[in-house]
């Protein structure tokens, strides 16, 4: 990590309280997202939020976040951040937004659905910052690995791993 410790350890907490309002089932994590953006004098603002099926469709913490974002308005986007230039797109948004989520996005959906590793590297996000690797409960992921091959940086925030865990395993 970097000298931003606190900062990111806070929003890998929100993301960790977006996970709590997250349904949980016996065949799937409960996870938590957020998207974050330089706001004023470079201070980090949230774009969106997500957690885990929050959308209709057996959703991903991820892709929510990013549909999401992606459904603001100019209007909002220029609150939220408000030296956007005004023909700033939102994926020109993404392209400079922090990816914050309790675990590894996934890079293999037994339900057919695009992983979410493949939703980050689309959006072209510049870091994710992960607070535990996805566990081989379901699946063999490497989404960390897709990211990273696809110039993504990955940092794994230490310490918070065991409270990811007791809350995707929550249904388990």
């Amino acid at each position: 990590m970097d000298t931003n410790d606190n900062e990111h350890i806070q929003f890998i907490r929100l993301a960790i309280d977006e996970a709590k309002k997250c349904i949980p089932t016996p065949t799937a994590f409960c996870v938590g997202c957020v998207l974050t953006v330089p706001g004023p004098d470079a201070t980090p603002v949230v774009l969106a939020t997500g957690y885990s099926r929050e959308l209709p469709g057996n959703t991903h913490a991820e892709a929510n976040a990013l549909a999401k974002a992606r459904a603001l308005t100019k209007e909002q986007l220029q609150t939220l951040i408000p030296s956007l230039a005004p023909t700033s797109s939102i994926e020109d948004v993404l392209s400079s937004a922090n990816i914050y989520t309790t675990m590894e996005p996934c890079s293999v959906r037994t339900s057919g659905l695009a992983p979410c590793a493949d939703a980050v590297i689309a959006a072209r996000n510049r870091r994710c910052f992960i607070g535990v690797g996805e566990p081989d409960d379901f699946v063999k992921c490497e989404g960390a690995q897709k990211l990273q091959a696809a110039g993504v940086e990955v940092i794994w925030i230490k310490g918070l791993e065991q409270e990811c865990l007791e809350v995707a395993r929550r249904g388990h």
